[in-house]
């Protein structure tokens, strides 16, 4: 039996359309990431999911049970950490925590040894009001209270947005320390470095999926060569780029521009173009393509 199904969703909101026929199967025990910019869909799919709306049109599944017509049991189910800080601001961390347990008939000292390697990284404040942690600690508790019943599933919406680097790394050492427990883990990232811990991606734009396997093939279903063309002066390449015939798709990504270029073209012919353009100094190398390149081809592909 798979973790979680969907079939079909639809979901609107009014004449918005914030999910358009999405369909997909998370496997038990692995960790699946929907990775997308803001306004994918993803949220809205998350909360589907945690049987907190009704979808439009669909149907899913957790653990084989339905979200709408068993929500009731299957919330026993499932750890939700939304998107932004929901806790209660105005408790202790360690309130917090007692007060999920006891939702969930249970006690901190039941379930310890799972949340142990989180929460041990904020116990020295546990006295503290929520509202005065900082990020990366904010997100910390959050996770922990959503673990505290010992869910099956966990679904995590953007868990590190806003959070710092060592927070964020943190944060996947601790979802890869789940999924050896068993937790089978839904979460939504807009971070595409964040793709490559995943087991599978579905990569999500418009409220459609573009496209779901491992990072590894998403990466290599590129479809031709990619090249990295870099000058000082990144301004004047883009627009010497522009007028190049054989510079196909030109997208910039940090100092470089990446350049895919027509059939039967070689990448010296490229440099010699802009270098007749009056832009000299140019070089190119060939890359392996990464999640956003395939992301971009895709979205090309749908528009």
């Amino acid at each position: 039996m798979a973790a979680a199904e969907a079939y079909n969703i639809t979901h609107r909101y009014g004449k918005v359309t914030a999910l358009d026929d999405v369909s997909f199967t998370v496997s038990d025990g692995e960790l699946f990431g929907f990775i997308g910019p803001d306004g994918a869909g993803k949220t809205t799919l998350f909360r589907i999911a945690a049987t907190l709306i009704i979808p439009s049109g669909g149907r899913m599944t957790l653990l084989g049970l339905n979200t709408v017509s068993r929500y009731r049991e299957l919330r026993n189910y499932i750890g939700y950490m939304p998107g932004r800080f929901s806790l209660y601001q105005d408790l202790t961390v360690e309130e917090n925590l007692n007060f999920f347990a006891t939702i969930f008939g249970t006690t901190l000292k039941e379930n310890y040894n799972l949340i142990e390697p989180i929460y041990k990284q904020i116990e020295p404040y546990k006295k503290r009001l929520a509202g005065k942690l900082s990020g990366g600690m904010k997100q910390k508790l959050a996770l922990s209270c959503a673990l505290i019943h010992r869910p099956k599933i966990l679904i995590l919406d953007e868990p590190t947005t806003g959070v710092d680097a060592v927070s964020r790394t943190e944060f996947w050492e601790m979802l890869t320390g789940l999924k050896r427990e068993g937790i089978t883990i839904i979460v939504s990232t807009p971070y595409m470095d964040e793709a490559l811990r995943c087991d599978r991606i579905a990569l999500m734009q418009s409220g459609t999926i573009l496209g779901i396997d491992t990072p590894d093939s998403i990466r290599r279903s590129y479809g031709q060569k990619l090249y990295a063309v870099r000058h000082p002066d990144k301004y004047k390449l883009l627009l010497a780029l522009s007028s190049v015939p054989c510079a196909l798709s030109k997208e910039p990504f940090g100092d470089a521009v990446h350049v895919t270029i027509s059939t039967g073209s070689k990448p010296e012919e490229l440099i010699t173009a802009l270098a007749d353009s009056g832009l000299t100094g140019s070089t190119i190398a060939e890359i392996v393509p990464g999640i956003e390149d395939v992301f971009l081809e895709l979205m090309k592909r749908k528009q």
